[in-house]
């Protein structure tokens, strides 16, 4: 009877949730940001680009969590610290001077998620879209996380770049 009554009450309150109405609207934000993050890739497999994206991360210092190639994904990660000698002095000065614990940045993971699909306007099936997103995870002195998404043009244009001449090379080889 309890769980009859449980279930009955999860039920009840997953009706009270509501989506917001702006949920999906496409804003200008959102098609910049795809604008950053995907380019479009013509006249190679598959196979190739994940190849080449697979090394590219590698060569930019990633380390491979996971790759899936019948899905056309790849996450990777790498480990950085989170905070420079600057960043931390300034913050034992201000707490020296207001006696307020300040914490800072300990340890950061750059985290990247590659996808690789189909372009919808691909005839013969050789043209795929590559979709990329950084994201970073701050770990702080005092214990807590944080996420957000990485945005800068520089950082999806290099990785752009090389992934562009990886597709190249490896669209060559025999």
């Amino acid at each position: 009877m309890k769980k009859f009554v449980a279930v009955l009450v999860v039920v009840s309150l997953a009706g009270c949730v509501t989506v917001p109405s702006d949920a999906l609207v496409v804003t200008p934000e959102l098609l910049q940001r795809r604008q950053l993050e995907i380019r479009k890739y013509t006249g190679i497999k598959e196979a190739d680009i994940l190849a080449a994206s697979a090394n590219v991360l590698q060569d930019l210092g990633f380390n491979i969590e996971e790759s899936e190639t019948n899905l056309g994904v790849i996450t990777a990660n790498k480990e950085r610290g989170g905070a420079g000698a600057g960043e931390i002095v300034a913050k034992v000065i201000v707490g020296v001077f207001t006696g307020i614990y300040i914490p800072w940045n300990k340890d950061q993971k750059i985290r990247v998620s590659l996808v690789v699909r189909p372009s919808l306007q691909a005839k013969a099936g050789d043209e795929y879209l590559v979709r990329v997103t950084f994201q970073r995870i701050v770990k702080s002195s005092n214990g807590a996380t944080s996420m957000e998404s990485l945005s800068e043009p520089e950082l999806y244009t290099h990785f752009f770049d090389k992934l562009s001449k990886a597709v190249f090379i490896e669209g060559k080889t025999i």
